[in-house]
């Protein structure tokens, strides 16, 4: 039984790098079955077809975001603190190619293309990092340790946005340092101390 949760981990770990490096449509089972070392049957009795796969996928990806916000919350308490962790999360994984892209932000992307059961679990993705990033900011801003323009709903799209352009940057630029670069700037200005 490990075999088959092994393979299975395989598929979709081979899924998001594939989905990362070229999209939904950018791959296919022959693509998984040479990397993974399995047939395409072997694929098709685990996830039936592409958009299950691509759905799994996706939503364990919303799961391993909400678990990793809690785990993050629990060592962290300082909202500036918790929005450079996060940033420094994705810089460590742009600069060691673990992740060097958000595989919902590279579906979002093809959002008026991809099959709908994908679609509402992306949107899902995007809704809870929204979330969490409001009640961040939200919490930062009332205790006065971030300075907020804009209301924290907003400042979190902003932030958001920032994140994933500045992923988009460093991979157009093929340098994992534009990412903490395009950065810094909305960082100190959320800061408090930026602002004496």
């Amino acid at each position: 039984m490990s075999n088959l949760g092994t393979t299975s981990e395989e598929i979709l770990a081979c899924t998001r790098t594939l989905i990362t490096n070229g999209g939904y449509n950018g791959f296919s089972y022959a693509d998984i079955a040479e990397v993974v070392g399995i047939r395409k049957a072997s694929i098709h009795h685990h996830f039936p077809s592409k958009v299950d796969l691509a759905r799994v996928l996706v939503a364990r990806y919303v799961e391993d975001a909400r678990s990793g916000f809690a785990a993050l919350e629990q060592k962290v308490q300082d909202p500036l603190a918790l929005l450079q962790a996060y940033t420094n999360h994705w810089a460590k994984c742009i600069e060691d190619a673990s992740r060097p892209f958000c595989v919902c932000a590279m579906l979002a992307s093809e959002l008026p293309v991809l099959p709908p059961e994908v679609a509402v679990e992306v949107r899902a993705f995007f809704r809870l990092i929204s979330k969490w990033l409001t009640s961040v900011m939200q919490r930062g801003g009332e205790e006065g340790t971030l300075v907020l323009s804009a209301s924290p709903d907003v400042e979190a799209e902003a932030f958001m946005a920032s994140v994933h352009g500045a992923m988009l940057s460093a991979r157009a630029y093929g340098d994992g340092e534009t990412f903490a670069l395009i950065l810094a700037p909305t960082l100190r200005r959320l800061s408090p101390r930026a602002a004496h």
